[in-house]
Order: C-alpha cells, then structure tokens, then sequence
C-alpha cells in the first residue's frame, strides 16, 4: 500500500522552497573541493577573506588534523545566498545549503550520508588528471543517490590542463553525457575567461581584477568563434534528445532563444541523462561565478525531485511518498553526528517535510522516544547561528539529542514514518588501544563511544578472550585520526597495537549440523535439539537464515532463538574465529521437550549445529582485496610495477598521460601496510597513490597457517606499541 503526504508551503520562510539548492561538492583527493568551496563563500559574501587550504585558514577545513594535514576529513555544511544577474531568476537571492565533502578513501562514509541527503552536486575534476580513481568513487555514490549533478574542471591554470580531454575521460570512464556549457579561454597561465555557450559571449578577466570579483562581458575572440560555433551545436544537438522543442527547433535549422536553451539544459539535468560542465581555475578565481549561476539555473530545488520513499514503523510493507511541505507534520533524516567542544552533541537534519521548530517534540520510531528539541541552529562549518524554525528542504542541526544515531527519522508521533537511511561499508582494519593509567580508562570508553556515534565506519568491540578494546575503520589513515582525536579532544594517553585485518570466513560446499544441548542437575534440566543445513550462497548476498521446520519438531517459539544462536555462532567462524558471510542457513528439523526445554538451551542448539556443518562445509578463510591506484612519473613504472607485484598485486591496467603512468592492480591489504613511505621512496617522492576496498579472495593456502596460528587460543591484535 501507498500513501501521499501533501499540502501548501509557509509563507513566514526567508527563502521559497523553489529558490533553494541543496548540494555538495565531491571530488577525488585534491582535485580542489575545499578551494572551490572557500570562493563559493567568498564571493557570497559569507567571508571576506580569502582563505587556503595550503594555509590552514579555510573555512571548511576547521578540524586541527584538516589543517596540519591539508586534507579534508569531516563534511562541513554552510550557507550562503546568491543572485543572479540574467535568466529567469534573475535578481532573486537562492540559498545554497553546501556540504564539502572529504575526498580520501578511508572517509567515504561523510561522501555517502551527504550525498543521501542533498538533492544536486557539484563533481570536481582535475583539468590535468581528469577523472581520478576516487572520482569514480563519488559518482557511483551519486548514482546511488541519483543526485543530479554539474561537472567544474578544475585547476585549468595548471601546464599540460585539458578540458576537452577531461570532459571526454566523463565520457569514457564514467559514463556521462557530459557536454561544455562554457569553454576556456586560453590554459595554464594564459588562462584569462570563459565563452558562454548559451549566450554566445565571452567572460574575461582582467589583470586588475581583484580576487576574481571584476570580470568584463565582450564578444567572442575571433580565434575562438568557429570552436564555439561548433561546441554550441554539439550541445543543441544533444539537448535535442531531450526535449521535443529543441529538437523541432534544431532541424527546422531555428534559432533557439538563451531561455528555451537554458530550460532545456535544466530539464536534461534534473533527468540525469545530461551533465553540463564548466571550465575554472578556484585557486586563481575564475569561472566560480559561472559555476554560481549554474547551481542555481541547473541543479533542483527541493520540489523538482520526485517523492521521498518511506515506510510505516508499524508496517515496513507500506511504503510512504512524502513531498516537500511546510504545513505537513514534520519528517527530518539525521544524517550526521558531531561532538561540539562547546556545546556538546549536535544532529545534522534534513527536514524533508514539514517544520521543525524550536521547543516542539520529535518521535523516533526507532526507540520508541519522544524528545524536545530545545535548541535548533544553522551551522557554518565550525560556527552557528540560532534559528526557531527550519523549515522543508533545509539542512540543520539540534543540540543535545540522546539516543540519535545517523540514519534516524525525526517525526510527528502521530505520523510514524521511517525515512531510509544512508548505507556503509564495513570496517577492513583494527587494531588494540590500551590507556596509559585508570585515569585515561574513563576517558577513553567516553571518547570512543561519541566518536563510534558519530562515524557509522568506526566500530569499537572488547575481545572476549584477551579483554582488550578492539577499535576498527577503514584504513591506517582513518585510525590515525580517531587515535589523534582521542588525543587532543578527550585528553586521552593510550597505546596502540599494530593494524590487523578483518578477515572474513565462508563455506564452499552444502552440509548438515546436528546441534544439542541438554542438560541434567536434579531438578528442570535443559534440552534442544536442531538439525541445520549450511549452503554457500552468492558472494555479497550476507547471511540467510530460513526455517523449514513442518509438523511442530521445533515449537514456534524455539525458531527465533535458534535462528539468534545460528547468527551469533558467526559471528567467530571454524577456520580463524573471524565473522561467516554468505551462506544460507535452513533449520530442517529437531526435537523438544515438553518440560526441560527453554529458550535459552535451542539458540545454544542454534550455535552447536552451525559450528558442527561449518566444519563439514568445506570453510576457507577470505581476505580483503584493495584496488590500488599509482600514479608516478614514467621513469619509476618498472620499480613499481615490481614492488606491488612482490606485494602479491595483479596488476589491471596501466595507462600513460602527460608523461605520468597510472598503475592499477588488485592488492592485498595485509601488503599494504607502510605502502605510503616505499612508494616514496622508490619514486624519490614523485608518485602518489590512493586504494579502496574492492572485494574479498580466498587466503593463500601457503599463508592460512600463518594467520591460524596468529589467532590460535586468543586474538592476536599485535603488540603494543
């Protein structure tokens, strides 16, 4: 069953739904995000100053470990107005509620909650390197989320920067209709403006111009006429396949008048068959008004998209359509979890429909719980301001919720509705911390548990055998982070074991487990009995459990504690004790009794029959498989080709641009461990590297041995260090 939420939007709002842009900024690592953010802001005039990441004074880039680093590690959201000065919004101020989004790996999950929640994006290229492994990445985030979205070739004052060659890498390894709306006007350090494909003009700015703000509207320069010609046609051509009037208009050979041509630029846009792209440089400041106009003319309002799916907390089987509204009763998605220094835990919302006001209550169908919100503010990176009212389609953020984790709804209790939660990847590494003294015990248990709040990556568990804290995430780089954090904001000394891997454990072959637990002490004893058959199932289908039980061997009430018993045997597996996936488990058949019987003695049943077929099921121990990119000048391939190759790598594919070669090859992630410093050192500190989770193999029977008995009695987490 379905049901539609509707109704008419506030009047009391500043900005009207139709004039707001929800949007990111996603990129590969340093393809320029932060920089193109910082001059959004600047000529939106929410600074005044022009800050750098290579300085330290972004505006988004607020952490300590962002600035030391240069890199961006947590999502910033911000606001700012905008106004264009031509087109059908012309002199009307939009609000544009941006996210800069991280661009390593190892933080892939502040690019997925982001992209879940914002409906346009903006895709940072690199005008030299064009599409880059992480960009992949962010666009299969994108087309997971299907976010609409414009691409910025970035960094066109750069030698060797190619944008006609960048948007062709879209084409090519990404898959998108991509097509320039504007061209560039000379590259690298002659790069002086843009040519405007729709209107047919020319941007150029002057060498007085400051910052970028001063540019001049002129004609098109006589050497570029025919290109732009010929660019324009390209476009209208492909516009065609669109929209009917175009393509009328197109072969009756027609001028097209700039507005019929930038609506159907936005229609193509919002279909996300089409991406316009845009030429600049945001670290000389220009083509970043461009990129302005085109969020507001191209990217869509919170009303331009199709209805939001949810579904009934009482009922998962009746989906729900709510639509943007500001006099509906109120759904908001937490999508992101913050500790404040000052002012404590903070829960970054969209409202999808209607308002969220200060001093109201909000139901959580996940816990049952009401809660009132008793402070509601607009956040700008690292600062704030209070607000009373966020109305549909904002983006913003309520201090001192409890019990809130990222992906809960926030509603009206009598709407009881579940919005659906972004999805992330499991951790691939762990390693031990310890603290120092009883002093650090408190603080740590503290820090770990608001940064485990915060981050749905990083995962912290106590190993049953060793009663050592175990802490998991995506990569060294991550765990370097959350060690530093507990440090500078919690105040915490610890040590740390060396990173383990998060192998995996599965079966090749069906077999059948008997399992029972029976129990005699005098009085009640304890009796269950489950026979289970494992089957392996396809990789990345996860765990199955099915009861097949006819004719009442095993009473209705014994299947869900065999099935937790089934579940909870593996979670530590036959071969190394690490985690079961993908298989299929049937409960076929078993006994009871009448009197001795409880649930407690069949999820025991549960867990004895899964250990007795895992063992008969043919187990084999899997590892996680990272898909490595280097890329390093020409002269080096040969020395790393043959260093990742001794790593066990099998190389993929090697390609040569702009006298760079970029290396991709399948390694695994045991091998990689210190890669950061040898690449550096084989390459003399001219090649780079990046690598994410790709899949998981089977161990090498040469290395089971080695790992078994690294985990034979106790989990080995290494030695602290």
């Amino acid at each position: 069953m379905a049901r539609e939420i509707s109704g008419a939007n506030s009047k009391d709002r500043d900005t009207p739904l139709e004039y707001t842009r929800n949007i990111g900024i996603a990129a590969h690592i340093d393809a320029g995000k932060t920089t193109t953010t910082e001059r959004v802001l600047f000529y939106a005039g929410v600074v005044h100053k022009i800050g750098e990441v290579h300085d330290g004074t972004t505006v988004t880039d607020w952490m300590e470990q962002e600035r030391e680093r240069g890199i961006t590690i947590t999502s910033a959201a911000i606001s700012c107005g905008w106004t264009t000065g031509e087109g059908p919004y012309a002199n009307i101020r939009h609000q544009i509620n941006l996210i800069d989004t991280p661009g390593h790996v190892d933080f892939t999950a502040e690019v997925e909650r982001s992209l879940r929640v914002l409906d346009g994006a903006v895709a940072v290229f690199c005008g030299v390197a064009g599409v880059q492994p992480q960009s992949e990445t962010v666009w299969r985030q994108m087309d997971k989320y299907s976010v609409p979205r414009i691409a910025f070739i970035n960094k066109m004052d750069r030698v060797g920067a190619n944008f006609l060659g960048a948007i062709g890498h879209i084409r090519e390894k990404l898959g998108g209709n991509a097509h320039p709306l504007f061209l560039n006007i000379g590259a690298g350090e002659t790069l002086r403006g843009l040519v405007d494909l729709i209107k047919m003009c020319a941007y150029v700015y002057g060498d007085d111009s400051i910052n970028g703000t001063r540019y001049d509207t002129v004609a098109i320069p006589a050497d570029m006429l025919d290109d732009a010609k010929k660019h324009r046609e390209a476009l209208v051509e492909a516009l065609a396949d669109f929209d009917d009037v175009i393509a009328e208009k197109y072969l009756e050979g027609s001028e097209i008048a700039y507005d019929e041509l930038r609506g159907a630029v936005r229609r193509a846009t919002l279909s996300m068959k089409f991406i316009g792209v845009i030429p600049g440089s945001a670290f000389k400041n220009k083509g970043v008004q461009m990129l302005l106009d085109a969020v507001v003319d191209y990217l869509p309002s919170p009303l331009d998209l199709p209805p939001v799916r949810a579904f009934n907390d009482d009922d998962a089987n009746e989906e729900t359509s709510i639509v943007p509204n500001d006099g509906a009763k109120v759904a908001a998605l937490a999508f992101k979890l913050m500790t404040d220094p000052f002012v404590g835990k903070l829960v970054f919302c969209r409202v999808y429909t209607g308002q969220l006001k200060k001093g109201e209550v909000v139901y959580n169908p996940r816990t049952r719980r009401s809660e009132r919100i008793s402070r509601l503010i607009l956040m700008k990176a690292n600062s704030r301001e209070d607000i009373d009212v966020a109305y549909s389609g904002d983006i913003c953020a309520i201090i001192g919720f409890k019990g809130v984790v990222t992906g809960d709804t926030l509603c009206d209790r009598d709407l009881g509705l579940i919005l659906e939660p972004p999805t992330f990847p499991d951790p691939v590494i762990s390693m031990s911390i310890e603290p120092k003294s009883k002093v650090d015990q408190a603080k740590l248990s503290i820090g770990l548990q608001r940064l485990a709040e915060e981050d749905p990556t990083f995962k912290v568990s106590s190993d049953q055998e060793t009663g050592q804290t175990i802490i998991s995430g995506m990569g060294e780089l991550h765990l370097d982070i959350i060690r530093d954090r507990l440090f500078r904001e919690f105040k915490v000394e610890a040590n740390a074991g060396r990173p383990q891997i998060a192998y995996r454990e599965t079966i090749t072959a069906p077999a059948t487990g008997e399992g029972k637990f029976i129990r005699q002490s005098g009085g009640r004893g304890q009796y269950g009995h489950a026979i289970i058959k494992l089957e392996p199932a396809e990789k990345g289908n996860g765990v199955e459990v099915v009861n097949e039980i006819v004719g009442g061997t095993i009473p209705k009430e014994y299947i869900k504690p065999t099935q937790e018993g089934i579940l909870e045997g593996a979670q530590t597996g036959v071969v190394a004790g690490y985690p079961v996936v993908d298989f299929v488990a049937r409960i076929v058949d078993g006994s009871f009794h009448e009197v001795d019987s409880s649930e407690m003695a069949f999820k025991m049943a549960g867990i004895f029959g899964f250990k007795e077929a895992m063992r008969k099921a043919n187990p084999i121990l899997l590892e996680p498989i990272m898909r490595v990119y280097v890329t390093t000048p020409d002269e080096y391939q040969g020395d790393i080709v043959g260093d990742l190759n001794r790593r066990r790598g099998q190389i993929q594919g090697i390609e040569t641009k702009n006298n760079l070669t970029i290396i991709c090859a399948f390694v695994p992630l045991e091998m990689m461990f210190g890669y950061a410093t040898d690449v550096r050192s084989l390459s003399k500190g001219r090649a780079t590297y990046t690598m994410e989770p790709a899949h998981f193999e089977q161990v090498p029977a040469s290395l089971l041995a080695k790992i078994v008995e690294s985990v034979a009695g106790k989990r080995n987490y290494g030695k602290i260090i």
